[in-house]
């Protein structure tokens, strides 16, 4: 449904990404941000499940084409720290949410895994987006703290999950909270990536569908005109 694409970054760098665009040409748009394991056809898909629920939707290639197996953690984890976060949600996310915005509609921002992580920067850094949804992934406190977010927030949290635990989500929250943000979180009974459908190991049908319902109804009520 959707292609791949180059854009340009605020300092000209070219990106790559894969867009799907929904049927109105003036449709919000959403970007959609990778798993630790890189721009998968799981993210594709979770993109062209956008365009196809009224959002033009673009996933930003963090990791420059490469794409890691699901068996291979290892590989996983180097790739993810070996990702420079800040030059990857100014530049390559901002860039991202520009060109969707390019025909004048609002623009969300929606994160899984290390994409979480990212997308609670770029409520705290990225000028122009107007709301964010992360699944199970925060960044450090010293990168973005809950009271450096800027747009309302929706957060989805597995409550077995021992890389973004639910001490980290308590503590998130309760930040939020504490600086009066727009926020909402949400906790499931399943595991971290219960989401992806292509991990049979872990994806919880019940919550990947509850989450994906909230989370179409926060953009449809803050990307709204």
């Amino acid at each position: 449904m959707g292609t791949d694409i180059t854009y340009q970054r605020p300092d000209g760098q070219d990106a790559a990404g894969y867009l799907a665009l929904a049927a109105r040409g003036d449709a919000p748009g959403v970007v959609v941000i990778q798993e630790w394991w890189g721009v998968q056809g799981q993210i594709k898909a979770i993109c062209d499940r956008f365009a196809r629920a009224g959002f033009s939707a673009l996933a930003p290639d963090l990791y420059r084409g490469q794409v890691v197996p699901y068996h291979d953690s290892d590989a996983a984890a180097k790739a993810m720290n070996g990702l420079d976060f800040l030059d990857a949600t100014t530049q390559t996310v901002r860039g991202a949410a520009e060109f969707l915005a390019r025909n004048g509609a609002k623009t969300g921002i929606v994160g899984y895994c290390l994409g979480g992580a990212v997308t609670v920067i770029a409520a705290a850094k990225v000028p122009g987006l107007s709301a964010a949804v992360c699944y199970y992934g925060l960044p450090p406190a010293e990168v973005a703290a809950p009271a450096d977010v800027k747009i309302p927030l929706q957060g989805h949290f597995a409550n077995q999950d021992d890389w973004c635990t639910p001490e980290k989500v308590t503590e998130f929250e309760a930040g939020l909270k504490a600086a009066g943000k727009a926020s909402d979180i949400f906790r499931y009974d399943g595991h971290h990536a219960f989401a992806n459908e292509q991990r049979a190991s872990v994806h919880d049908r019940a919550a990947a569908e509850q989450a994906w319902s909230r989370t179409v109804a926060f953009f449809e009520k803050h990307l709204a005109r």
